[in-house]
């Protein structure tokens, strides 16, 4: 069974963050840069949310508002739930599932090492599902255990 700690191995730990008082202009031109969806929101040290391009699209765009003025903790989903890594893709699956959550924290003894989106989880299960088959397929046809 992949645990988070698997899929940050894979993808890597890097997480870009920004300041709740930063515009959400800024926000996205960091995500643009990075080619990445999310941005983890922290304030002193601790994670406060998160701000996703849906938020943007949603929460900005919708309203009228501005992104050169609206703040980030304006519009960022606040943080309910974050996961360890050592909590397994199906837990994180759950987790977004019942949260309504497309990006989720990885939280290391109360230390942001990584994020995680739903993309990771469903390629991470599309992986272990191809493994799975390939050994099946193997099985039934005499082949050796693929590894």
């Amino acid at each position: 069974m992949s645990t988070v700690k698997d899929l940050l191995t894979a993808k890597g730990s890097s997480v870009s963050t920004i300041s709740p008082q930063a515009k959400v202009y800024e926000a996205l031109a960091l995500m643009a840069e990075k080619d990445i969806g999310a941005l983890v929101v922290v304030s002193e040290g601790k994670v406060v949310g998160v701000i996703s391009e849906r938020d943007y699209a949603r929460k900005v765009v919708l309203k009228g508002r501005f992104s050169k003025e609206t703040a980030v903790k304006d519009v960022m989903s606040s943080l309910d739930a974050t996961v360890k890594p050592s909590q397994t893709v199906e837990e994180c699956m759950a987790i977004m599932t019942e949260k309504r959550h497309r990006h989720l924290p990885v939280m290391d003894n109360g230390k942001l090492v990584g994020i995680i989106s739903i993309g990771d989880l469903v390629k991470s299960i599309i992986s272990n599902q191809k493994f799975m088959i390939e050994n099946l397929e193997n099985y039934i046809s005499g082949a050796p255990e693929v590894r």
